[in-house]
């Protein structure tokens, strides 16, 4: 590979690195499937090892995550043991995958602990409050309040934009019988 082609591969990867450290990945990650993304042909552990730097281990430990969320796919070659891997480039069905994987598990946990905020500063709300106290207490319910609502319409929205790509794929597939495999 010349010159020119390895820098924008390293500057391909290290923006990778960057988005996925930025959505909450570790940035391993995002180099492992930058590194798969480009490969012209799968690639195996040693091989994501060599190009990415990180060891055996993490490398195997990210791999598996990206499979769970459908960024990566294992394939396998005849006559050879080790597992290979291969980019999924169809980056709404990535999307999809990670919003119903991070979605419910982030969101609950976010909205959970706002409520139980809220019902913490709700049940020190007194009219006999200490009068900065009770201003405190204002400012948190109000703050909190609006937390609350920005999440649950966050919510609302990833849940429609979920469900609004299952309609597509329904009527695609009551429309031509069968499913599409690349996003038009």
């Amino acid at each position: 590979m010349n010159q020119e082609l390895q820098q924008a591969q390293q500057t391909f990867i290290q923006g990778m690195i960057r988005i996925s450290h930025f959505w909450g990945f570790p940035k391993a990650m995002g180099a492992i499937y930058g590194a798969i993304y480009l490969a012209s042909a799968p690639l195996s552990l040693d091989e994501i090892v060599e190009q990415v730097g990180v060891t055996k281990g993490a490398v195997s430990t990210n791999v598996r995550t990206l499979e769970r969320l459908g960024m990566v796919h294992k394939q396998l070659q005849l006559g050879d043991r080790k597992d290979y891997y291969i980019p999924e480039t169809d980056f709404w069905k990535i999307i999809r995958t990670v919003l119903r994987e991070r979605e419910k598990q982030e969101f609950d946990v976010a909205l959970r602990t706002v409520d139980d905020s809220l019902a913490m500063v709700n049940s020190q709300a007194s009219p006999d409050a200490d009068p900065e106290d009770a201003a405190l207490t204002r400012l948190y319910q109000e703050r909190m309040e609006k937390m609350k609502s920005f999440f649950h319409t966050l919510d609302n929205i990833v849940a429609t934009l979920l469900a609004l790509d299952e309609l597509r794929l329904s009527t695609v597939q009551r429309l031509f019988g069968k499913t599409t495999t690349k996003e038009s």
